[in-house]
């Protein structure tokens, strides 16, 4: 099941035939992120794509896709690529309950294998392209940010690993995308208090799973390598950073060690964001690189994000809606499953069973207030605990066939959002709305009473004989 560490993984995604190595010359303009849209564009079974080709960077090996399909995540769940979503959701949910998982410290680290600490020249070391025609420049979108809080530096497990846009802004400058209600956000609150520069690792072609959980929404305090470690089933392998005290994935390909700068600000953006519009620019971070740190023969990882679906929403779909989902658990047990696999759940179907009238409104109204779902669970879509959420079909029929404009949809406005979100006016505040599509349960008036029709039994049996049947056809 588990997976040392990136470069294993790509071994993994080729034995399983969902690694495609594309050896001819391209141009890092646009035809590499041409690459990257088309491969996921080729859905839940699109490859990762291997290039080490590109004009100006022959010979430097550049990865997209790595996650951008449902069978490439279940091969990194250690489970078949043909398995479901709503199985790997509750998988995922079963492995969350083993954190901490482990996290083995060690030496001499193949990410230090080569070191540049001088004439550092960013643009000559990466195969580095605009994800989107109109970025404001080159970015790294698939960083493993790694800070740690320089108020509490003995305490590893609030070290912070996540995933945050990275933009090339000179030679060894990086411009840093980071918001306020970010663990980061917090790290630079603190370290500016003291008027201190804080040290940061940018890590590229990190374990599989640690990607995953970089871009995870989970409680400040919790460690991402332990998650990471527990969701894996195998422990972590991490080192120090050459510059710092920070701990970094051992066997990454490349880590961009620097400061952040403190208490000064510099444009960065626009930058085709996860809603699939660019962002403004904005006055944000910026990092002074120190040193940069790679394996021999390295492969940088970077990934194609915009309109969806994109690789994003895949890395970041089922680690949203199961934080999500042990949240609402804990004191709503009612609740079955949580879809929220739309950007970054802003918008989020919940199964749950309506135990008295109107309950699901209230499942909604604690979903708003979790720390995710303040600034994105914008549009909350409740369905019957039968429904499968992950299925459109049956969340369409629940839609269509539920639902009192009068009683059973709510808007509550204004709340907080996300300032990326296009229709947040002005920028960082929005809304909610409440559909409740569940069946209306006693006190409530429900109208008439209409059977369901019962769903066809020992379907199972059947299914699989008319898969055997069409494959015996070789078409």
């Amino acid at each position: 099941m588990s997976t040392r560490d990136f470069r294993e993984f790509i071994g993994k995604l080729e034995q399983e035939g969902q690694l495609v190595r594309f050896h001819e010359e391209i141009l890092p303009e646009p035809d590499v992120r041409g690459v990257g849209r088309g491969a996921v564009d080729l859905g839940p079974t699109g490859p990762a794509v291997l290039m080490d080709n590109i004009k100006g960077y022959k010979g430097k090996q550049l990865a997209l896709n790595v996650h951008g399909s449902w069978a490439n995540y279940a091969i990194m769940m250690g489970m078949p690529k043909n398995t479901s979503l709503k199985e790997m959701f509750y998988e995922l949910a079963r492995r969350w309950d083993r954190y901490p998982g482990e996290v083995k410290r060690v030496n001499n680290p193949v990410c230090q294998q080569n070191v540049i600490r001088k004439n550092i020249n960013l643009y000559e070391i990466f195969p580095l392209f605009r994800v989107n025609p109109y970025d404001g420049g080159c970015y790294f979108a698939k960083a493993s940010v790694v800070t740690n809080d320089l108020d509490e530096p003995d305490e590893f497990d609030k070290t912070n690993v996540g995933m945050y846009r990275l933009q090339v802004q000179g030679p060894d400058t990086i411009g840093l995308g980071a918001l306020p209600f970010h663990d980061l956000g917090m790290h630079v609150r603190h370290a500016e208090a003291a008027n201190r520069p804080l040290p940061i690792a940018i890590c590229l072609g990190v374990h599989p799973m640690l990607s995953v959980m970089a871009c995870t929404p989970i409680a400040y305090g919790k460690s991402e390598y332990k998650y990471a470690a527990a969701l894996d089933g195998a422990p972590m392998e991490i080192a120090k950073a050459l510059t710092s005290d920070l701990d970094i994935p051992a066997g990454c390909e490349y880590v961009i060690e620097g400061k952040v700068l403190p208490r000064q600000r510099f444009p960065e953006a626009p930058f085709g964001e996860f809603p699939g519009t660019y962002s403004g620019g904005r006055n944000q971070l910026r990092i002074q690189v120190e040193a940069v740190t790679h394996r021999n023969d390295p492969i940088l990882e970077n990934m194609y994000t915009g309109r969806s679906w994109s690789e994003l929403d895949t890395i970041i779909g089922l680690s949203t809606c199961v934080p999500l989902y042990q949240q609402l658990r804990e004191t709503m047990p009612e609740v079955t499953a949580v879809n929220a696999l739309y950007q970054h759940g802003l918008t989020v179907i919940v199964a749950v069973d309506n135990k008295f009238g109107h309950y699901a409104k209230t499942v909604a109204m604690r979903l708003a207030s979790t720390p995710h779902g303040v600034s994105y669970c914008k549009n909350i879509i409740l369905v019957d605990g039968s429904v499968d959420p992950f299925d459109l079909v049956q969340v369409m029929w629940a839609l269509s066939t539920r639902v009192r404009p009068a009683k059973d949809v709510i808007v509550i406005a204004p709340t907080p959002g996300h300032p990326t979100e296009p229709s947040s006016d002005p920028k960082g505040i929005s809304g909610k709305v409440i559909i409740d599509a569940t069946t209306p349960a006693y006190p409530d008036t429900t109208g008439p009473q209409y059977r369901l029709v019962d769903k066809v039994e020992n379907t199972e049996i059947f299914r699989k004989r008319i898969v055997e049947l069409q494959q015996a056809t070789g078409r």
